[in-house]
């Protein structure tokens, strides 16, 4: 008897539901390495922010996909609850080495294997989290590179309330799939709200079609500025927030570059493109034969502040001339 499997059967398979491409066989890649790319996003996402950087990290090290190395990747979709799956995945596929990005992904990924080195990208402290014994001396399986993204709101909302000192009311939007994360970014915009004497709403946004209804919340609320948190699936979309944004006209400020350059009044935040980059040439380095214990965690410590004068002039507000000065760029 013949037994047709199917496409969505297959990758259900593989390790989840989730976006998985290309699906190389690696017995036909002989001798060519085999990486995992474990991303919280959709495919078009990941490739146009992410996976860019990631390989071109990883040609630094002398590898390049199809050639001498195979990269399978696994993708969530923005359902965080897919990871753990998605991880498990790559293990039975034995591949080389994770790379990932995000913390729900290094969770997934941590609990998937104790063996396999994994590296990782995110926006918290991985030793907080219990990824690494320590940043100079990692010690086990897992090391990668983190961004002071996360202790960024409080700062966020400084400069939202430098630029709109008259809104005494602000918006924090979280994603609650991401609770470690969405409990981190409250409770520090809490602490500075208060000490800026402000009143701050905490609102949830999970997925694509809760941002118009978060945004349409926070003018409902009578918020005068929005601070958007830190989280993989916001950096993913930072552009269509921006443009949603721009388009209920509210003051709001991101993490992420891609959020101004749609629309958005302000962000601040690290350079993530180095960061992916780093992640790739750490891959690199561990598919030569080193070991993730000997490899430090690197520290994203510089910060781009871009604003949209565009923006800015189109809410009727000026923006200070010392601000402008001291901004990493200004869109005009």
């Amino acid at each position: 008897m013949t037994v047709t499997i199917g496409r969505r059967e297959l990758l259900a398979a593989l390790g989840g539901t989730a976006a998985a491409w290309p699906l190389a066989a690696h017995g036909q890649q002989t001798g060519m390495p085999l990486v995992g790319f474990l991303g919280s996003e959709t495919r078009k996402a990941e490739d146009s922010r992410i996976v860019p950087f990631f390989r071109e990290g990883l040609k630094e090290g002398g590898y390049s996909e199809g050639q001498n190395v195979t990269i399978e990747y696994r993708l969530a979709e923005g359902r965080y609850d897919q990871l753990p799956a998605l991880a498990a995945g790559l293990v039975r596929r034995q591949v080389s080495v994770i790379a990932l990005t995000g913390q729900p992904a290094a969770l997934a990924a941590k609990a998937a294997t104790a063996t396999i080195p994994i590296v990782f990208q995110i926006a918290d402290d991985p030793v907080q989290l219990g990824l690494v014994a320590s940043l100079s001396r990692p010690g086990g399986n897992m090391t990668g590179v983190t961004s002071l993204n996360v202790e960024l709101v409080p700062k966020q909302l400084e400069l939202l309330h430098e630029l709109v000192p008259t809104a005494t009311v602000m918006a924090l939007v979280v994603n609650p799939a991401s609770p470690a994360r969405a409990e981190s970014n409250t409770r520090q915009a809490q602490v500075a709200a208060r000490r800026l004497g402000l009143k701050l709403h905490v609102l949830h946004a999970g997925s694509e079609q809760d941002f118009d209804a978060a945004l349409a919340n926070a003018i409902q609320l009578r918020a005068g500025a929005l601070v958007i948190g830190t989280d993989a699936f916001f950096f993913s979309q930072s552009g269509q927030l921006g443009a949603m944004a721009a388009r209920h006209a509210i003051p709001a400020i991101c993490p992420y570059r891609n959020f101004t350059a749609a629309g958005g009044l302000m962000s601040y935040g690290t350079n993530t493109p180095n960061q992916f980059r780093q992640v790739g040439v750490y891959t690199s380095r561990i598919l030569k034969g080193e070991k993730p214990a000997d490899l430090p965690v690197q520290q994203a410590v510089k910060l781009d502040l871009v604003i949209n004068l565009r923006t800015a002039k189109a809410l009727g507000l000026t923006v200070p001339l010392i601000m402008q000065m001291t901004a990493d760029e200004v869109i005009e």
